[in-house]
């Protein structure tokens, strides 16, 4: 039988898990499958081809080893700092190893920042690896985005990313991009470019055409794109995108079979559909939302359940396996959310228009079904294909107005109270079910980029959040749950929402901040392991320290963290361990494994409620569909595609993260000089961040700013203590800090204290200055 890459790949690396020590070769592995002829050939070359992804590790003597099996090598990113050391971020730890493999300053040779390598370990020391890369696996730039610099000799662009410290040389006559090469750049008047100096101090795309072959090689580049002026209204969302290889043009033939599709619904497309449409449905979304995933609905049943109908858009109906748009989707794998504008997973023409749950218009849908008791549990469930036509298009801020007793808004949606007052009651409900069992509910604020009508930034504010928030968030939880639980009971293979335990040492080191406040997440006596190090002095001594870190044999419970957030509800110290407890945690990913989700405390969780602008939403659809129809099929690739999906999302996640703190520090430029009162969110050696109230906007006061007297980092109680007067700066401290500089090119703020009876602030080293 002819097996495809895939299977062969997938049984390889199955046949490697159950091998003592996760290792073998291609002779052994040759017997142990009973291969001849061809399929030899197929073994080597799957072999290969596994070699190069990183999932095997090829020794010496012709071995392949499991990454997770060996303590010599560790697969993973690259992450370089601007000061030329970095970091190898392992994608699987390697056996007795915690955190990630240092790479010394000027040692990454050929690698550029991002891209994943294979690093052997050097040298272990209490825990920590230090290693060298040995191969490239995958380049992470196919594109680099800068600043174009027209020099003597040669041009080159300046990376905007300052992880990337080699700029790109830009050949004769690959200065200027082809005709037709330009972007969406917003409200700008097309440049006049003539030749490579037109091109200095530009911001370009550029397509890498040669990477370096070792630590001295510029990678070479030519020109694709000229996004414009550095402060042209729009490039920073242009730059961001680039930088973060965001796909943000749908290729011809997407748009195409986009355009194809039909906007009215057929009588056949309705056949063997559930019809919903003579209820009281409603969506309830953002003001300024226009791809409406999800729309709600709730009775009283006459055995006192609740009974509530969750309606998510059937992308699955019109978006098909293999298909340009499944296939653009797939690469995109969720939509990017900016201040200013979205970059969408899927064309206008679906998510605003066919698959959007408009009002008062027929929409097809696929349904979860639950019928809820009066302490919370989900005691049926049934699934259904259906058609929708809801009857409103509600906001959150109108169904809040309503919920609190607006007269205007009680008297414009009459018919809909007690619908609306059911909802509440359900979702309070279904919330103390989820404290019960330990969910927790952290409710940290969010900021929100303000803009005034020409889309100039004029603040950031609190993003609103009010109980109508809170519906749609406990009626897509519960719906996510029964769909995830319904699809593992009835398939060998489906896609999960995963959240993994916390590491130990994440945790030890949040158990000690949070002691200093007086705090604890309940732990009895939380094992620990001892190690030894010796630190040489300049003057020659040599000191022994002992070095603590958790044991990883240790497990915490989510319901330690609940309870610890319900005790620090309205106190002053909230905001700053709230957000500690938070960075703890692990990050939530895509998996086809279900070990559960640790922040909901959710045995089986995945994501359903919105297909439109999440990938692994779509491949539920189609999961549940299969199921639906009395044909499941599994969906081939799976894995891959789920961790996929989570790279995407990251990268998303990041792109949108950092736009963020670019706009904020856009928005600070002119307020340099003033003074903020600031809370203290973390210290280091090199001084201490402080975040501001109100205007979300983090900066770093270094240490060699304070005022008075040598202040001294203190590693083991992470305190900056002043060396005469013995004063101290801590973590959630409240002080005035003035912002000192604006540091365009690496987007941070620079704050130096401010000392009361003293107006002008302190004479600080390096002046002051933008």
């Amino acid at each position: 039988m002819h097996r495809s890459d895939w299977q062969w790949e997938n049984e390889i690396l199955e046949r490697f898990s159950t091998l003592p020590h996760g290792r073998s070769n291609y002779k052994h592995l040759v017997r142990e499958l009973g291969l001849k002829g061809e399929n030899r050939k197929e073994l080597e070359d799957a072999l290969d081809r596994l070699a190069r992804k990183g999932s095997l590790i090829e020794l010496k003597g012709g071995q392949y080893v499991l990454p997770r099996c060996t303590q010599e090598y560790a697969v993973g990113r690259l992450n370089m700092h601007r000061d030329g050391y970095g970091f190898v971020i392992p994608e699987v730890q390697p056996i007795g190893l915690s955190g990630d493999v240092f790479l010394p300053p000027n040692s990454q040779g050929a690698a550029m920042h991002g891209d994943r390598v294979l690093a052997r370990i050097t040298r272990v020391h209490a825990g920590r690896a230090e290693g060298e890369i040995r191969k490239i696996l995958r380049r992470a730039h196919p594109t680099v985005v800068g600043e174009f610099k027209v020099g003597r000799r040669q041009n080159f662009v300046v990376p905007h990313d300052s992880k990337l410290q080699k700029w790109v040389l830009i050949p004769d006559g690959m200065e200027l991009p082809k005709l037709g090469a330009n972007p969406d750049r917003i409200g700008a008047a097309p440049l006049n470019l003539n030749g490579p100096e037109d091109l200095d101090g530009l911001i370009v795309n550029v397509e890498i055409v040669e990477y370096p072959e070792d630590g001295d090689d510029y990678p070479v580049g030519r020109v694709v794109e000229v996004l414009g002026h550095p402060d042209d209204f729009g490039v920073d969302v242009e730059v961001t995108i680039r930088k973060h290889h965001l796909p943000n043009r749908f290729p011809a033939e997407v748009l195409e079979q986009a355009q194809s599709v039909p906007g009215v619904i057929t009588q056949a497309e309705l056949d063997g559909r559930r019809d919903f449409r003579g209820m009281e449905i409603v969506t309830i979304d953002g003001e300024t939302a226009r791809d409406f995933d999800d729309a709600v609905w709730v009775d009283h049943l006459q055995n006192g359940h609740y009974a509530l109908h969750v309606h998510i858009a059937d992308v699955s109906h019109y978006v098909r396996p293999g298909t340009p748009i499944d296939i653009e989707a797939l690469t995109r794998g969720t939509s990017v959310y900016f201040p200013d504008r979205a970059v969408p997973m899927l064309p206008l023409e679906l998510s605003t228009e066919i698959c959007s749950l408009k009002p008062q218009v027929d929409r097809l849908c696929m349904s979860a079904l639950l019928e809820i008791d009066r302490q919370g549990t989900v005691v049926k469930q049934e699934f259904c294909r259906g058609v929708i036509r809801s009857v409103e298009r509600m906001t959150y801020t109108n169904v809040h107005l309503l919920l609190e007793g607006d007269e205007a808004q009680r008297e414009r949606y009459k018919t809909l109270i007690p619908q609306f007052e059911l909802m509440k009651e359900l979702a309070l409900v279904l919330n103390k079910q989820r404290m019960r069992r330990g969910s927790i509910d952290f409710d940290l604020p969010e900021p929100l980029v303000v803009f005034d009508a020409q889309g100039v930034m004029t603040g950031i504010a609190r993003t609103p959040r009010n109980i109508a928030h809170r519906l749609i968030e406990e009626f897509m939880l519960a719906a996510n749950e029964a769909v995830s639980s319904h699809l593992e009971s009835h398939l060998d293979e489906s896609i999960y929402r995963v959240h993994e335990v916390p590491d130990p040492q994440r945790v030890m080191e949040f158990e000690e901040v949070a002691s200093r406040f007086g705090y604890s997440l309940g732990i009895p006596a939380m094992p620990v392991k001892r190690y030894r190090q010796v630190d040489k002095k300049n003057d020659g001594r040599r000191i022994m320290r002992v070095i603590e870190r958790a044991d990883d044999s240790f497990r915490v419970a989510s319901k330690m963290y609940q309870k610890l957030v319900e005790k620090l509800e309205g106190r002053p110290e909230e905001r700053i361990l709230s957000y500690l407890m938070l960075r703890s945690l692990k990050q939530a990913r895509y998996s086809t494994k279900n070990v559960g989700h640790f922040a909901l405390a959710a045995k089986s969780y995945t994501h359903f409620t919105s297909p439109i602008r999440r990938y692994p939403d779509l491949l539920v659809h189609r999961l549940l569909g299969g199921l639906l129809d009395g044909r499941p099929a599994p969906i081939v690739g799976l894995p891959v595609m789920a961790e996929q999906s989570s790279d995407t999302e990251r990268r998303a996640a990041e792109a949108e993260r950092e736009l963020l703190e670019w706009k904020k520090v856009k928005f600070m430029i002119d307020r340099v000089g003033e003074d903020f009162p600031a809370l203290v969110i973390s210290t280091a050696k090199f001084g201490f961040f402080v975040e501001l109230d109100e205007l979300f906007v983090e900066g770093l006061v270094p240490i060699d700013f304070l005022p008075g007297e040598r202040w001294n980092f203190q590693e083991n109680s992470r305190v900056i203590v002043a060396e005469r007067s013995r004063k101290e700066i801590r973590i959630g401290d409240k002080l005035r800090v003035r912002l000192d500089r604006v540091d365009a090119v690496e987007k941070k703020l620079i704050f130096s204290l401010v000392v009361p009876g003293s107006p002008r602030g302190v004479k600080r080293k390096g002046g002051t200055g933008r």
